[in-house]
């Protein structure tokens, strides 16, 4: 089977091990062969949280600069800081609803504009799928879903080898009861988005 490599990245508390964690159970039920690993750095203080995923035949989850196949991002500026792992046939994701660092709050820092941050990936990348992935977990239920619409858009653009149908099965059955409404809501809200942005 073909290897997919996926980086997922994103700020401390914004889902992404749940979605990578979704992402694994559901290669399982598809009997899609995956690898995963993740670097949650200062994850409890807003720091990156970055997780890889490997579908198919790979003997590593390490995803070297101009090795990923997709990239995710749940914060705009941390996907143009893992820029580096794509190349021109990388497919990106990303939430453009900014989520400031520490130090851009106390002025010691400048947020990117998010247009320029857009055009620079543009140019290294085959395809940008970028939207407010933020408005549309609320418009979900629940702010917390911001992973399941990333995740949703993800699935749209046929870039790994897992069903939306196998994905939504694993979210009913390995997320929390209580989320689960607002979670398949919010998959079906990002799958939804990124058929607009091609």
């Amino acid at each position: 089977m073909e290897t997919t490599r996926l980086i997922i990245v994103a700020v401390g508390g914004q889902g992404n091990l749940l979605a990578s964690k979704v992402l694994g159970e559901a290669a399982l039920l598809s009997d899609v062969p995956v690898r995963m690993s993740e670097i949650h750095g200062m994850a409890q203080r807003g720091g990156v949280v970055e997780s890889a995923v490997v579908f198919g035949d790979a003997e590593s989850t390490i995803i070297s600069d101009g090795e990923a196949d997709v990239l995710v991002g749940f914060e705009p500026s941390e996907t143009l800081r893992a820029i580096n792992k794509c190349n021109s046939k990388t497919v990106v994701i990303t939430n453009l609803s900014p989520f400031p660092p520490f130090t851009v709050a106390i002025g010691k820092g400048v947020y990117p504009d998010l247009d320029k941050l857009q055009d620079l990936i543009r140019a290294k990348t085959k395809n940008l799928v970028a939207f407010n992935a933020v408005s549309l977990a609320k418009e979900a239920g629940n702010v917390m879903s911001l992973n399941m619409v990333l995740l949703g858009s993800l699935i749209q653009t046929n870039s790994i080898p897992l069903s939306a149908d196998n994905v939504k099965e694993t979210i009913r059955t390995k997320t929390k009861k209580a989320f689960v409404e607002a979670n398949i809501k919010a998959f079906d809200l990002g799958f939804s988005a990124a058929k607009g942005c091609d």
